[in-house]
């Protein structure tokens, strides 16, 4: 890249990190407007299983990316890596902090190192393609994950039913893998430079987060936000019902589990999506990236994102508020 400037800030890091919490003190501190990287917070009523931010939140700093889909609708990390190219010189443009924020690792990566232009495929054959995948169950998508894309099923297999649905699409309508696709195909646009922030805990102190998150999303109406979505006729195979939280409390509103098992499912299934971040995220990341210990109180964390900004050059407006911030 001939200007390596930062162009935007990213808080990212495991679930239950405080990322929601730093990006507000950040606010404080920062003309920003936050960009959502979460790939479930697309979906507009989903509110208590994604842990979504706010409306007073909301209202006191903009967001972007939050409520942009129904859950019967799927939105992918080049669509996100599209529209963050969009918002990030509008936000810039009103002298203000383009602040990404989320853990959804593919997204990031989808913004600093744009994945391939995808192939052009038929809509009315995808769209019956689509409606037949959603009635298969995970072992034949598996399966056919297996045999259609070998060198891409690990990852396929491990993103669930969406992820596999896509690979599957990919392969039998381009006439190639999607691995293919990923290895062959040209980049779809220049990556866009940012400063990271990666937040880091223990995996002890991660797991009594999720613990205690998990424990109160019932009394914030996780239920009832499920028990809505599948009286509007969503299902555990639509792209955002298949998200962790959602089809465990739908097992239980079927009658499969009791509401403490199903809670149970939730704290384990979110504690494996866990590590498997936090693996993502120690292998993955830019040597630039700087690591904040997530357990330090938030004013301390704000600070140290604070100096790393400047040292990085980020954009002028920013500088200037972080200068008279930090004393410098």
């Amino acid at each position: 890249m001939s200007d390596p400037t930062p162009q935007f800030l990213a808080v990212t890091g495991p679930t239950a990190s405080g990322k929601t919490d730093l990006s507000l003190s950040l606010a404080e501190r920062l003309p920003v407007e936050v960009i959502s990287m979460d790939s479930r917070q697309v979906y507009s009523g989903m509110d208590v299983g994604t842990d979504k931010v706010g409306r007073a939140a909301q209202r006191a700093v903009p967001h972007h990316g939050l409520d942009v889909i129904s859950p019967d609708e799927r939105y992918s990390a080049g669509h996100f890596a599209r529209d963050v190219r969009r918002w990030i010189p509008e936000i810039a443009g009103r002298g203000n902090v383009p602040l990404l924020v989320g853990g959804t690792g593919f997204f990031l990566r989808a913004v600093m190192d744009p994945v391939f232009a995808e192939p052009e495929l038929d809509v009315a054959r995808l769209e019956k393609l689509r409606a037949f995948l959603g009635r298969q169950d995970r072992e034949r998508l598996e399966r056919w994950v297996s045999i259609l894309d070998p060198d891409r099923a690990p990852v396929a297999i491990e993103g669930g039913p969406q992820r596999m649905g896509r690979t599957i699409e990919v392969a039998l309508l381009s006439g190639r893998p999607l691995s293919w696709w990923h290895r062959e195909a040209p980049a779809e646009a220049d990556g866009v430079p940012g400063l990271v922030v990666v937040l880091e805990l223990s995996k002890e102190e991660m797991d009594r987060r999720i613990d205690e998150r998990v424990s109160g999303m019932v009394d914030r109406g996780l239920v009832e936000e499920v028990q809505g979505l599948l009286e509007a006729g969503y299902t555990v195979t639509s792209p955002g019902m298949s998200g962790t939280g959602y089809r465990e409390i739908a097992r239980f509103l079927a009658g499969e589990v009791t509401l403490e098992g199903a809670m149970d499912d939730v704290r384990h299934n979110t504690r494996r999506y866990a590590r498997r971040q936090l693996t993502w995220f120690r292998n993955q990341m830019p040597e630039s990236a700087v690591r904040v210990d997530a357990t330090e109180p938030v004013e301390v964390q704000r600070d140290q994102v604070l100096a790393a900004w400047v040292a990085s050059g980020g954009r002028a407006p920013a500088r200037d508020a972080i200068n008279q911030e930090v004393g410098t």
